[in-house]
Parts: structure tokens; sequence; C-alpha cells
């Protein structure tokens, strides 16, 4: 099993679900996240003046899913958050021991 957690632009979150749903990914976990990356953030003009903004808004979305998912995963994350430009994200991939249901007890390596 695999973790994988992307972080993506906030307006790609429709995008992005839609197309881990066509591929049967439907289970996800969303949180609202702060960062920068190598363009450590932008230069906006407010009020005649120029203000840098260091911590963009972004959304980190957490997937658990098999080994052989996460090719297929990661192209659907790819594919639809995808704008070309600086700053559309990062994923990345963790090895899971295992897992468990809280309501049942369940188990799963």
């Amino acid at each position: 099993m695999k973790k994988i957690e992307a972080i993506i632009r906030p307006e790609r979150l429709e995008q992005v679900k839609k197309a881990l749903e066509e591929k049967g990914f439907v289970a996800l976990t969303i949180c609202e996240v702060l960062g920068r990356g190598e363009q450590k953030g932008i230069k906006l003009q407010y009020r005649g003046g120029t203000l840098d903004v260091d911590l963009l808004p972004k959304l980190k979305l957490e997937l658990f899913i098999r080994d052989e998912d996460v090719d297929s995963a990661m192209r659907a994350i790819c594919d639809a958050g995808r704008t070309g430009r600086p700053g559309d994200g990062r994923i990345f991939v963790s090895p899971v021991e295992m897992s468990g249901k809280v309501r049942t007890g369940e188990k799963f390596p």
C-alpha cells in the first residue's frame, strides 16, 4: 500500500477529483495549506506598489492506494492539475505499512 500526497492549485481541485474518480480513486482527504516552491512566492501590484506574497494557498490531497495503482493515480493528478505555469504542485509517494478501519477494527497489510 502507498500514500500519495499531492500539492495542487486550489482552482484545479474539481478537475483532479474528476480525473481520479474516472480511474476509480474516490477516497481522498483534502487539506488547505500554505506553501512556496522554487519560485519563492509571487509579486503583486497593490495600490501602486509591489507586494511580495511569500506563501501561496494550495491544497494537499492524500490518497491511500495499492502499489500497482501508483502510476495511474499520479498520471491522473498530473494531467488534470497541470496549467503549465510555475506553482502547479508536487506529488510525493510513501510506503504504508498497515491501515485499519476504526468502525470494524479490520486491518490491511
